[in-house]
């Protein structure tokens, strides 16, 4: 696994005025609030600009977040201080740098920079950052997102299906495994009707 790094690209894209993805939250973490409880630990996979580790913060969780880019990380500190909350924000690369944990929950939302191989890899840190019993929050794209111009990258390899998500985490709880439709407005880098996937399991205790 050793010398793979996650793209140099995203520094680029978050070294611009204001927040690519803006300062709320993803749509999918606000269904899934009832999830996060106060006083439990949590891991924001590749945050980027920090909404979603700092809403996890805001109710009360003791959050973490691990991102590449440190113009990404310059906008979180920021948008956690205006917020008047606390995240432990680390400059990280997720394929190669250690998770830490174990974790009570993990935390993945829109991270498809992975192809198959880099994507498997991801899959085993989750497996094994998370404490038994613990959750996991996936979100992302389905094949279908391609083309749409609303978000995402360009390959369907880099995406999400309900089957392989259900195969990669086998033997787990899953308590939501479900491909739909959203019209989402996350910023300029997700703006427009999307084809989405949710992902929710519980590792075994």
């Amino acid at each position: 696994m050793n010398g793979r790094r996650a793209p140099t690209g995203w520094e680029a894209r978050y070294a611009i005025p204001g927040y690519l993805f803006g300062t709320e939250p993803s749509a999918f973490l606000v269904d899934h609030a009832h999830l996060l409880t106060s006083g439990a630990t949590a891991l924001a996979v590749a945050d980027g600009e920090g909404r979603n580790s700092v809403f996890m913060a805001e109710k009360g969780l003791d959050v973490t977040a691990t991102e590449y880019a440190p113009a990404a990380l310059a906008k979180a500190r920021r948008l956690a201080r205006d917020r008047g909350v606390e995240v432990t924000f680390v400059e990280a690369d997720v394929l190669t740098d250690d998770w830490g944990g174990p974790w009570d929950l993990v935390v993945a939302i829109f991270i498809q920079f992975a192809g198959p191989e880099d994507r498997a890899h991801l899959f085993e840190k989750m497996r094994a950052a998370l404490a038994p019993g613990g959750l996991l929050l996936l979100h992302g794209y389905t094949p279908e997102q391609v083309g749409r111009g609303t978000g995402g990258p360009p390959d369907p390899e880099n995406m999400y299906t309900v089957p392989m998500l259900a195969e990669a985490f086998a033997g787990w709880e899953i308590l939501e495994n479900r491909a739909y439709e959203r019209d989402i407005r996350e910023g300029k880098g997700h703006a427009g009707l999307s084809a989405l996937i949710d992902f929710v399991a519980r590792k075994p205790g």
